[in-house]
């Protein structure tokens, strides 16, 4: 069994990463504690309603109940990129050349590097939001799908529908899908080196017996897993019509125990699979190997985030009980 270093932690914690070698960990109060030759913390915001890594910059991105976006770094030092007043930001991105977006209402912003903002406006409320990997693009997930924007030049924007509320979106790391979570048990997605027509550009994931709240890339793209299930459906990429036709694997099943998150390794087709009563397993994609990595805890995980060598696993709870794992060990 690989060894676990617990760290006991006020209340709902949002996101476990690693920002190089540290491990970070970002509480729904608002303070982001790091292990760095002891537990430190950083009073970040007065109610944390979003927290992601930005791989590119080794740091976090947060959004919060005060109105501001923030960027932290791994020494606990705290950049403010926007602040609107009285309003919740709950939804942001980090996208190419230290770009990041943020949304709240029926407008996102893209904040560029330069520091100069630009605003996009939909009909509906944005409810997620994700940079194409290549060139700067934009997703904005809203009622009855998904809007694509540029951001650099004046192309009319592109609507991708599907009727229902959809709550997250993600670009698969070739750019050729689009992915997003739903209100209802499902995942939707679009195919966008298809034709502009027909139904072959749609792809229906359904049959979840709770919300996907949690979904991850391997690191190539050919598979992208999610929770909403007693197992991390894992659905294939790697051919030209993505998952249509096809069935997901169905890794780490467990007996109406609902996976809440998931997590693929940096470098390996291995995935971290966290659980409601808090137990993490891995699982080899190649054989469907299984490696029990924590013994279920207080709380259901709601984040884990893998170090660059991919030994250590940060993970976090709705209960607070966090910690890393050492999976070399």
């Amino acid at each position: 069994m690989p060894s676990v270093a617990p760290l006991d932690l006020e209340g709902h914690v949002i996101a476990a990463a690693f920002l190089g070698d540290i491990p970070v960990f970002a509480t729904a109060a608002g303070t982001i504690h790091r292990l760095d030759g002891g537990e430190k913390v950083t009073e970040a915001h007065q109610g944390l309603l979003t927290c992601i890594k930005d791989p590119a910059t080794q740091t976090l991105l947060t959004g919060g109940e005060d109105g501001k976006v923030l960027r932290i770094a791994h020494d606990g030092s705290v950049t403010e990129l926007a602040s609107v007043p009285r309003k919740w930001i709950s939804v942001v991105a980090c996208g190419p050349q230290g770009a990041v977006a943020y949304a709240y209402g029926k407008s996102a912003f893209v904040r560029l590097g330069d520091g100069s903002v630009k605003e996009f406006t939909e009909e509906r409320t944005i409810e997620g939001l994700d940079f194409a990997p290549k060139g700067l693009r934009i997703a904005a997930a809203r009622y009855n799908g998904v809007t694509l924007h540029w951001v650099g030049t004046a192309g009319a924007p592109v609507d991708l529908e599907w009727k229902g509320a959809h709550n997250g979106v993600t670009f698969s790391p070739d750019g050729r899908f689009i992915v997003t979570t739903m209100q209802e048990n499902a995942l939707h997605g679009w195919k966008l080196d298809g034709k502009a027509s027909g139904d072959t550009r749609h792809m229906r994931m359904t049959g979840y017996p709770a919300k996907v709240k949690s979904m991850s890339w391997s690191n190539k793209g050919k598979w992208l897993a999610s929770s909403g299930a007693p197992a991390a459906i894992v659905w294939p990429f790697a051919g030209k019509d993505g998952p249509m036709g096809k069935a997901p694997l169905e890794l780490g099943t467990r007996a109406n125990i609902l996976v809440t998150h998931v997590a693929f390794h940096p470098v390996e087709e291995v995935l971290a699979i966290g659980f409601i009563d808090g137990m993490i397993l891995a699982v080899r994609l190649a054989d469907g190997k299984e490696a029990l990595l924590r013994r279920p805890g207080k709380g259901a995980i709601t984040s884990m985030g893998w170090s660059a060598t991919g030994k250590l696993v940060a993970y976090a709870s709705d209960a607070g009980d966090c910690g890393v794992i050492d999976i070399s060990a």
